[in-house]
């Protein structure tokens, strides 16, 4: 079980990792002022629950080979979280590793389009102040590798819980896709 916990969770981790390496970590300020943020987010939980398609495959796996065709939730849940658990670590990893390769072009980018809504949000004065304050503070916490890496692992663990919970909850019924016998 260990190996597939490990396997599944590399494989979704790293496949999460390239995809926002080649989408989000390479995007320029003008990009991303031209690009709905809703729909660059959306493009990279759609990513995540793609690549958290191994969760499914390792349990049902166990279960079918491992365990004789049955698997209890909590077992298939926590073997879900696993797999979330590693997933993240290489998800996290990864994102460090494309904002060094693309000399954090991404921080660079977002500060210019956070500053660019403080400039059009309307508030003047102190309020408008205080306003760029709140974000330039959010952005020198996002700059700190030490806090960069946990919150860059709170954006995909999430997923991996929901999906952990929907294949738990779908697997632990054996006459759910059963594994048919080779013939």
């Amino acid at each position: 079980m260990l190996k597939r916990i490990l396997l599944s969770g590399l494989i979704s981790g790293l496949l999460t990792g390239l995809f926002m390496y080649f989408t989000a970590a390479r995007t320029t300020a003008e990009q991303m002022l031209s690009t709905s943020m809703m729909q660059m987010m959306a493009m990279g939980y759609t990513a995540m629950l793609v690549a958290f398609i191994f969760i499914f495959v390792a349990m049902k796996r166990h279960r079918d080979i491992a365990q004789g065709g049955v698997i209890k939730f909590l077992p298939a849940f926590g073997m879900g979280l696993a797999i979330t658990l590693v997933a993240g670590i290489f998800y996290a990893i990864a994102w460090e590793i494309s904002l060094l390769l693309t000399d954090y072009q991404f921080i660079n980018a977002y500060e210019t389009v956070l500053l660019n809504a403080v400039e059009n949000s309307g508030k003047t004065g102190e309020e408008l102040e205080t306003y760029r304050q709140s974000v330039e503070a959010s952005l020198d916490t996002y700059r700190n590798p030490v806090t960069r890496l946990p919150i860059t692992f709170t954006e995909i663990a999430p997923v991996g819980v929901l999906v952990s919970l929907v294949s738990a909850l779908l697997l632990r019924n054996s006459r759910f896709w059963p594994r048919r016998p080779v013939v």
